[in-house]
């Protein structure tokens, strides 16, 4: 085991002890310990902190402010009425989001961002990862030319941000996993886009030139904690982007991941990104899986997807449109 993966399990054992005392983890028939269940990661703390907390803890007078005042801002969602001068006709209103209602708590404590390392909860990326990042956002804004431009949550082939990971990171809605345990495998499906990651025990990694998506993961168990380490990304999802987060990350990048069951219904969540081409320094993010109740719905992606053709279909459109306009002008500037 690599020093990295046992400084992270060190670190969730010292978790598991302070927040469950003397918690005893179950076993699975195979004499494993038992993660296997239905967990959300809803939560209303982002990866990185908000720029009106200072410290990674706050009180929880603080929290219920914090919590009070993102209720009202979907409030404030729906509040907008039809034909307002906004613009556009709108995304989806809060019936259909379910980011969480609390903010995240680990350990007691109340967290302002899963980032727990650097101490500022900012994404320690570097210049030129920023600058792909920017390239990609401002590609996307007019790429309509054919599906393989569009992102890979629109194209129903992984969910969006990072939310099948690693590492998991909650998203908008739909923030909800099964993990089903065999004797040599540990599944963990993410409701959004339906993704299943199968992660091998006591394995190897697969060749550098086979790259799956959600990359290469193998896992063993230390004591009651699952720990993981991924590799062989696929390039293709580089760009992790959602309305909660958005980031970069190479195919070259190792993902570290601790799974710990410190009480029957809470799973501490550990992980480290080491991906020097990208990042000035390794981030590390805790979350809480807390138990939730079933079942997880078929999440069927646009129906066969029919929202991507009329995404296409609407460029065509528009594309015409300017072409008519043109048209007109240059017939104007003739006369």
């Amino acid at each position: 085991m690599s020093s990295k993966l046992k400084l992270g399990l060190l670190l969730m054992v010292l978790v598991g002890q302070a927040a469950a005392g003397e918690y005893t983890t179950p076993t699975n028939v195979h004499g494993d310990p038992d993660l296997q269940g239905l967990w959300t990661s809803a939560t209303i703390t982002s990866l990185q902190r908000p720029e009106r907390f200072k410290e990674l803890v706050i009180s929880p007078e603080q929290a219920a402010q914090w919590e009070k005042s993102s209720g009202a801002s979907f409030e404030a969602i729906d509040d907008v009425s039809e034909g307002s001068d906004a613009g556009g006709v709108g995304g989806y209103n809060t019936f259909w989001m379910d980011p969480g209602t609390r903010a995240l708590r680990v350990n007691g404590e109340v967290r302002t961002s899963i980032l727990v390392h650097p101490e500022d909860g900012q994404l320690p990326m570097r210049l030129g990862a920023r600058a792909k990042l920017g390239r990609f956002f401002y590609r996307i804004q007019a790429a309509f030319e054919g599906p393989e431009q569009r992102p890979l949550g629109e194209r129903c082939i992984v969910g969006f941000g990072s939310t099948g990971g690693p590492p998991m990171l909650p998203v908008l809605y739909n923030n909800n996993y099964q993990i089903v345990q065999s004797k040599d495998s540990v599944m963990i499906m993410a409701e959004m886009n339906h993704d299943a990651r199968i992660i091998r025990l006591s394995d190897t990694h697969l060749p550098d030139n086979i790259r799956p998506w959600m990359g290469d993961s193998i896992g063993h168990w230390e004591g009651d904690t699952l720990a993981v380490e991924t590799t062989n990304f696929n390039p293709g999802q580089s760009f992790r982007a959602a309305i909660r987060h958005q980031f970069y990350m190479t195919q070259d990048a190792v993902v570290l991941e601790w799974f710990k069951r410190v009480n029957k219904n809470e799973i501490a969540y550990r992980f480290e990104v080491n991906d020097p081409g990208a990042y000035s320094d390794k981030w590390v993010g805790e979350l809480t899986l807390r138990a939730t109740q079933g079942p997880i719905y078929e999440y069927a992606c646009h129906e066969a997807n029919y929202a991507m053709r009329n995404i296409l279909r609407g460029a065509r459109l528009a594309e015409k449109t300017a072409e008519k306009t043109d048209d007109k002008t240059a017939e104007q500037g003739g006369e």
